[in-house]
């Protein structure tokens, strides 16, 4: 199931980077799909589609790299670099996406803008309480 499941992904991933165009990620999506974020937010698969079309649409322009692309069971893991156009905020991305009968159930996603990533690593230094 761990090779399915990262191709799953894999493929939905492909068609929206490659194009811009949600459709392929949508027919990857269980109907009751949700997405959350560390914050406590919950979105829907309309709201999230929504979401993901107006900062990847054809006219958005955000670049994503995928560095690394794990599975085990039913999870897989994306660790991407996304850029905005024009100079935009550069974000270091992982989802944690949930894989149940052939469709994604369900995304997990952690943000760091890379100019924060010295500043976030500071709490577990040594001598630090």
């Amino acid at each position: 199931m761990t090779t399915e499941h990262k191709g799953i992904v894999q493929r939905a991933l492909a068609g929206l980077i490659e194009t811009g165009d949600v459709d392929v990620l949508a027919s990857s999506l269980s109907d009751d799909f949700l997405h959350h974020r560390s914050d406590s937010t919950t979105s829907t698969k309309g709201e999230w589609l929504a979401a993901v079309q107006a900062a990847l649409g054809p006219t958005a322009g955000m670049q994503v790299e995928i560095i690394h692309l794990l599975a085990d069971t039913d999870h897989v893991v994306v660790h991407s670099r996304r850029r905005l156009p024009d100079g935009g905020p550069e974000i270091v991305v992982v989802d944690v996406l949930r894989v149940d009968n052939g469709l994604i159930a369900e995304v997990w996603e952690i943000i760091e803008p890379v100019t924060q990533s010295a500043a976030n690593r500071t709490w577990w230094e040594p001598g630090r309480p």
